[in-house]
């Protein structure tokens, strides 16, 4: 591709994966000095003094600021879609208190994921996610932010309620319905562990894709990392390295999500395993990207 990935993406990273033994501080100065980044994805802050500073180096560094909040679900055990209310509910504050901590730190947005689900009450989880959605979502919009629900798997790892694809379809279509500031974030790293292909996942949730991550997965049962542990491209045993994103990078072509307009964030979301080195790993990526962008066709 002649054009810089840069024309149609702001490229960001997922700053607690990246550099996930680093002090917070020191990490977003490394990243706000890397031309690479035009975008970086923050979580909850400890205490006010470490937020403050970093609203103002973010605000300095002309980084676009996204906010996870999936740690502020994953570290307590929060389920956002819990039978029980006061669970539920508990799960609820927290995501309401990410979209306040998000507009504070500039970010116009909060992405999480679903809680972990049974069959046996799936249909009940399923209106109680909506419930905490619609309520997070309402809040959002009175500050004009937006809320993302990231697609995990439902049966390797996270076990979430939400995807596989055709199911956070119907999920996202039910929200729109009702909130326009809704939508997806998909993850190339987590296609394998839903069993799903970049064509087929992105042309499912066509409408309803707000922001893109990419990385890996291992999928074979009994090998080093297996599950949802995000390593390295050419990790052994690995679903994804260049020929994978050489492909999502070609869907998203196809299906018209290069907007050099307005370019949707894609982060990696990758982190070192091991005793692997942060900063190799994060150079390890940015060779993949350029290499499978340097292999699209114009």
């Amino acid at each position: 591709m002649r054009d810089s990935i840069h024309k149609y993406f702001q490229i960001g990273t997922i700053q607690w994966m990246s550099h996930p033994t680093y002090d917070v501080m020191d990490s977003i100065y490394k990243i706000a000095c890397d031309d690479f980044f035009d975008a970086l994805e923050v979580k909850k802050f400890d205490d006010d003094e470490t937020r403050a500073k970093a609203k103002k180096l973010l605000a300095d560094s002309h980084l676009r600021v996204c906010y996870g909040a999936q740690p502020r679900l994953l570290g307590p055990g929060l389920n956002p879609n819990a039978i029980n209310e006061e669970d539920r509910l508990k799960a609820e504050a927290t995501l309401l208190e990410a979209v306040d901590e998000a507009e504070y730190l500039g970010s116009k947005g909060i992405a999480f994921l679903a809680g972990k689900w049974e069959k046996e009450t799936q249909d009940v989880a399923y209106q109680q996610l909506l419930k905490t959605t619609r309520k997070v979502c309402d809040y959002a919009a009175t500050k004009g932010m937006m809320v993302e629900l990231e697609v995990f798997d439902y049966d390797m790892d996270k076990a979430a309620l939400i995807g596989p694809a055709p199911y956070a379809a119907k999920f996202a279509a039910d929200m729109r319905s009702t909130n326009n500031n809704f939508g997806l974030l998909v993850d190339l790293s987590h296609f394998p562990t839903t069993y799903e292909t970049s064509k087929f996942v992105i042309q499912t949730l066509r409408p309803y894709i707000t922001h893109f991550h990419i990385g890996n997965a291992v999928v074979k049962k009994g090998c080093e990392a297996y599950g949802d542990q995000h390593p390295r491209f050419g990790f052994p045993n690995s679903a994804n390295d260049v020929p994978e994103l050489l492909d999502f990078f070609r869907v998203l072509k196809n299906e018209g999500f290069f907007n050099s307009e307005n370019p949707y964030v894609l982060s990696f979301e990758v982190k070192p395993w091991g005793d692997e080195d942060a900063e190799v790993i994060l150079t390890n990526t940015k060779r993949v990207v350029n290499r499978a962008w340097a292999l699209l066709e114009d």
